[in-house]
């Protein structure tokens, strides 16, 4: 029902025109060969939720809305897109508990946000609305993992990760909160453990350098440059190698400090780390791996957190400091985390906080080699400035800069160290043990069958140099891409969207879509339910873990320029007219996520030549929030949303907007 305001019916007044811009293709982008500059503003595409748009969504709406029309008003050619990060957990949540298809809820979501962004009248050119789970669009993500799988950039790992029960899946380290409750999800703050599973594996370490070194240009917010910059963390440092006294095996560790591997008193190793179990002694194995058992579901918060109690055990184990010969012992330590550097660090109590703590904690010695600038008693504080070395041998007086070039030198000449560079970033997690996704196009054969693959046929297109193998089911196997003319490989129909308790995927179930015949002449593939057709058919299993949700939100900016094109993500002159978005408008807690893996695909895209431009997103800009009445952010979850009908009914898009 209408409601007048005094003399002036907004309601009729903002239908009247909304139904004469979408009659007149008011903001339709114009075709590249206009005459005109371009201008393309973006925000964030939204995950199509069921509670539909809140009062916080149109915040950055109508700031990109304003922006693309005082553009249009100036004479440029303004792309103003929209489209659908519609893969995702709430949609299969909704499917396990009511057994209706993810993409029929998902549909339905769509269609009320589009109603509602249509109702608040921006400026967006709909004819270029996109959404992840078209096959039209995840075609081409999997074409580009296929590129980067190509490019030894993808490989399978079997390790601890974060695993979920709830969801019924692996969740990314940036997933995982620290709560006064243990480790959770970010989504549905659901307990989760460590557990190990087989997981493809994104290798971004590649472009630690490229990721850092391309901040500088960009024109982004200093405290969002900032928070990309400490999480990819990189050091320099060195590689030392410690033997253990009277056993095969040797650990090496990463340092910042090689200057003072003389006052290394003692040695910690992860808990995970590989050669725990081997250099255990016998006294100590029980000890050891119940401190173990016990630490394995901490968070890497958890256990790095500075104000907590320092714990370890002592495996019975010496190493050889191989700069004077000394024996030193072995613990491990919750402290020390596997996945940065090498899961083993050489301690010196005398320089450094964490080591100094542990070390009173256990009354292990400290030794002082580099001299204090103040009067300093190393057992009652650590010196961690500079200063000339000291109790260092042929090291004494030297700067420690000069001492740690010296050592290096030293040690690379002895095969016992070398320089290094190390980051805090690790390798993506990049599956999912989930049905609403993005299928992996991917076969496994067995190594027999994989060395009968023709370089040149149409099976070996996307082919790496070296094969990426892992164990199935006690066996090894050999991964083999599908071709481009296969593309896209869509979800098949499954009878239970349930995850299984084991970490599987509900896809894992679908024997006649796993299991198939591969013919290694053409790519092609039938059910094994059917005879095998020939002899250069050969058994194969589908990957049944399906991509996360970042995948096709890594790229999406870049389908707007060439929504419906057939043969590339987008054509040659779309890229060089549109480049990237020169305002892009989104949250600030996505600067971890979305911002560095999309930086990390667009800068691998531009490296193969599919991008003429490096970086995705010049000029980057914050939104902010708005909050709920009981001033936190709004969520469905708490019960605080303001939904913009409601405004829009009572009050007028315009008044809405301003």
């Amino acid at each position: 029902m209408e409601q007048p305001f005094g003399t002036y019916n907004f309601s009729a007044f903002e239908q009247r025109w909304q139904a004469y811009w979408k009659q007149q293709a008011t903001f339709r982008t114009e075709p590249l060969n206009c005459g005109k500059p371009k201008y393309y503003v973006l925000d964030m595409f939204p995950y199509p939720s069921g509670a539909g748009l809140h009062i916080g969504h149109p915040e950055g709406y109508t700031a990109s809305d304003i922006l693309g029309r005082y553009k249009k008003a100036n004479g440029f050619n303004v792309l103003h897109p929209m489209g659908w990060d519609a893969f995702g957990l709430p949609a299969e949540q909704h499917a396990i508990a009511t057994g209706e298809h993810p993409a029929v809820q998902t549909q339905r979501n769509i269609d009320n946000f589009r109603r509602q962004l249509q109702m608040l009248g921006f400026g967006i050119d709909w004819d270029r609305e996109i959404s992840t789970t078209d096959a039209d669009y995840f075609r081409w993500t999997q074409w580009i993992f296929l590129k980067l799988f190509q490019n030894g950039l993808a490989y399978v790992s079997e390790k601890p990760v974060w695993f979920c029960p709830e969801l019924g899946t692996v969740l990314a380290n940036e997933e995982v909160l620290n709560t006064a409750e243990g480790p959770r999800s970010e989504r549905g703050n659901h307990p989760v453990e460590r557990r190990p599973i087989r997981q493809w594996v994104l290798k971004i370490t590649a472009y630690a350098d490229k990721l850092i070194d391309g901040l500088d240009a960009l024109d982004w917010p200093d405290s969002t440059k900032r928070l990309q910059k400490n999480w990819i963390g990189k050091s320099e440092g060195a590689e030392v190698i410690f033997a253990i006294d009277g056993q095969k095996e040797q650990l090496t560790v990463f340092t910042t400090r090689p200057d003072t591997l003389f006052g290394a008193t003692y040695m910690v190793i992860a808990p995970e780390h590989p050669l725990l179990e081997k250099i255990t002694s016998l006294e100590q194995k029980a000890e050891v791996e119940a401190y173990v058992a016990k630490v394995k579901n901490k968070s890497d918060l958890e256990r790095t957190d500075l104000a907590k109690e320092k714990s370890g055990v002592f495996t019975g184990a010496y190493a050889i400091n191989p700069i004077n010969g000394a024996k030193i012992p072995v613990w491990t330590a919750d402290y020390v985390l596997m996945g940065y550097g090498t899961g083993a660090i050489m301690a010196v109590p005398a320089h450094d906080t964490r080591d100094w703590e542990f070390a009173k904690q256990f009354s292990l010695p400290i030794i002082q080699v580099v001299d204090s600038t103040e009067l300093i008693d190393v057992t009652k504080q650590p010196w961690i400035n500079d200063g000339p070395m000291m109790n260092s041998g042929a090291y004494n007086g030297l700067r420690a800069s000069e001492a740690k070039k010296r050592i290096i030198a030293d040690l690379n000449a002895k095969n016992q160290g070398k320089l290094a560079v190390n980051f805090k970033l690790r390798d993506w997690l990049f599956s999912r043990q989930r049905y609403w996704g993005e299928p992996f196009p991917i076969l496994w054969v067995s190594r027999e069958d994989y060395a009968k693959i023709n370089r040149s046929s149409a099976v070996a297109e996307f082919l790496p140099t070296e094969p990426v193998t892992c164990r199935i089911n006690q066996k090894e196997v050999c991964a083999v891409p599908l071709s481009s003319r296969q593309l896209p490989l869509t979800l098949p129909k499954v009878k239970s969207y349930q995850p299984s308790p084991t970490g599987d995927s509900p896809l894992s179930k679908e024997i006649d879509w796993t299991e198939v015949w591969l013919n290694l002449e053409n790519g092609e593939t039938i059910p094994q339910s059917q005879p095998q057709p020939g002899a250069s058919w050969v058994k194969a299993s589908r990957e049944t873990n399906t991509m996360p949700q970042w995948a096709g939100s890594c790229w999406y900016y870049l389908r707007y320029l060439d929504p419906h094109n057939a043969q590339a993500i987008a054509s040659p002159e779309a890229l060089k007219y549109w480049g990237c978005p020169d305002f892009y408008i989104g949250g600030a807690e996505h600067a971890v996520l979305h911002l560095l893996y999309a930086r990390f695909w667009h800068r691998f895209l531009y490296d193969i030549k599919v991008l003429p431009n490096p970086e995705p997103f010049q000029k980057l800009f914050h939104q902010g929030l708005i909050l709920g009445e009981d001033g936190e952010k709004m969520s469905k979850s708490r019960g605080n949303v303001v939904n913009p009908d409601a405004i829009v009914k009572d009050h007028g898009t315009d008044a809405l907007r301003l």
